[in-house]
């Protein structure tokens, strides 16, 4: 996977993946312009959308009928001793059988994000000087 963020203005940047273009920016209080989401309520909506489409793409293959669901996603960013917090909260529909929300509840903690954000992350950066600009 591929994704690259280029400088609008100010804190604006231009997301791209793939054909896909998204914008980020700061709120106002950090020094933005707060004309999209930040890059944190991107991560935290990541992890949302991961965990949704993952429980709704297991109900399929079990043939269940999961209509309205919705996940929603608090997160706290990590800061010197304290690690990251996100708190999920889960709405399924209340015809699912107990049994049925149980296993959702499992799977939800599956998605590719959730186990990405729980594992052990490693990171290698490298600096590419380019030519200005006149």
């Amino acid at each position: 996977m591929h994704a690259s963020a280029q400088r609008i203005s100010g804190f604006r940047h231009i997301v791209k993946v793939r054909q896909h273009r998204l914008n980020s920016d700061e709120p106002i209080g950090a020094g933005g312009d707060d004309t999209a989401p930040s890059p944190q309520e991107l991560l935290a909506a990541s992890l949302a959308t991961c965990t949704a489409v993952t429980m709704e793409m297991y109900a399929q293959r079990k043939g269940w009928e999961l209509r309205d669901v919705e996940v929603e996603c608090e997160f706290v960013p990590g800061e010197r001793g304290c690690p990251a917090k996100f708190a999920l909260i889960l709405r399924l529909p209340s015809d699912l059988t107990d049994e049925q929300v149980a296993r959702l509840q499992v799977i939800a903690t599956k998605c590719s994000v959730h186990r990405t954000l729980d594992g052990e992350v490693m990171f290698s950066e490298r600096v590419e000087r380019t030519a200005l600009a006149y």
